[in-house]
């Protein structure tokens, strides 16, 4: 009597499905982008000179050495050196300081499961400011980036080093370890004010604390944008990895991660990429706290879509920031820094009312 077989079914395996690319991608980042580009150029145009975007092309294209393949004439000296020298280091300044602080922001929420951290928390913005604060109070400002950013990186240390020494480095003991460190920095930056600064000095010292890209040249877009596109990139690639610290520490070493050696390291890349904003705009608030909460509006918890975007929409929003500052009281100009908090701290007054950001 013949035999009938049942055909065997495929093993199966506990591997998890192929991850699908998120449709919104398709539409947010390419969005995001022109964006960023329509900002850039439509905020160098904005100003006293009478400038147009066809200026800001010509510009572009003769300083890239493309003016005589593509037979475009240079414009005249004045409005060429108002456009390549002022604006254009000024405005990719605060796009580059805009997206960083905005992804350090989603990371350090991330980390620390802290909807009210920015990249700030571990007292990087007081220890940069001490920095910059002694070298401009000695009347060596040419030295005030690097201040700022060993100023920031050792303020890092201390913070990490007095979590670490409380224990097993969990997120709560980081965010006290931060503040108390902070506290200590600006009770610091406060006495070099105090004792020594007067004249010209304070009101630099003044408005690089409240945060600026006045000065910005293009070693300031050199700083800023190598640290956006080489550490910012590195935090932006990580979007999995704080999907598994979103859901704790535990869990994440479930899913095998080795938490606290991934802990450090992100912390790390935090302290270089804001030490290295900071150190060429000052402290900037509220661009770090408020961007992650609105950009997550959009595009839900998921951080492989959450992290480009955030960073792309805070270059766009700093930018703008920056052009408000410079023109609304012109020729006066208000620092950044008090712009962004006039819109930040409203706008994440209304996120917390709607219940979307805790």
């Amino acid at each position: 009597m013949p035999t009938t077989t049942t055909p065997t079914p495929a093993p199966t395996t506990a591997a998890a499905p192929a991850r699908r690319r998120d449709p919104r991608a398709a539409v947010w980042v390419p969005a995001a982008l022109v964006v960023l580009v329509a900002s850039v150029v439509g905020s160098v145009m904005v100003g006293a000179a009478d400038l147009g975007a066809a200026d800001v092309g010509r510009t572009l294209v003769t300083h890239l050495g493309l003016g005589g393949l593509l037979g475009v004439e240079p414009l005249p000296a004045l409005q060429d050196a108002t456009i390549w020298e002022l604006r254009m280091p000024r405005v990719l300044t605060a796009a580059a300081v805009g997206a960083g602080l905005a992804v350090c922001g989603v990371v350090m929420q991330a980390l620390t499961r802290n909807p009210l951290a920015d990249p700030y928390l571990l007292g990087l913005s007081s220890g940069a400011s001490f920095g910059a604060v002694l070298v401009l109070g000695a009347g060596v400002a040419l030295l005030l980036p690097l201040a700022a950013f060993v100023g920031a990186l050792a303020a890092l240390a201390a913070a990490l080093l007095l979590a670490r020494a409380m224990g097993v480095m969990t997120p709560t003991r980081i965010v006290l370890a931060g503040l108390a460190v902070s506290q200590l920095a600006a009770a610091a930056t406060s006495f070099v004010v105090f004792w020594s600064a007067q004249g010209d000095a304070y009101r630099d010292i003044l408005s690089w604390l409240m945060g600026s890209v006045a000065r910005s040249t293009w070693t300031s877009v050199a700083i800023a944008g190598v640290a956006v596109l080489v550490v910012g990139g590195l935090l932006a690639s990580t979007g999995s990895v704080l999907d598994a610290f979103t859901f704790g520490d535990t869990a994440a070493a479930g899913l095998g991660l080795d938490v606290q050696r991934t802990r450090w390291v992100l912390l790390v890349g935090v302290a270089l990429l804001t030490g290295a904003l900071v150190s060429v705009s000052g402290a900037i608030g509220f661009v770090g706290l408020t961007l992650p909460h609105a950009v997550r509006m959009l595009t839900g918890a998921r951080h492989r879509l959450l992290l480009p975007l955030a960073g792309l929409f805070g270059a766009s929003f700093l930018v703008w920031a920056d052009t408000i500052a410079r023109t609304v009281f012109a020729p006066r100009e208000l620092p950044v820094g008090i712009v962004t908090a006039a819109i930040g701290a409203p706008v994440f007054a209304v996120l917390l009312w709607r219940g979307k950001a805790v």
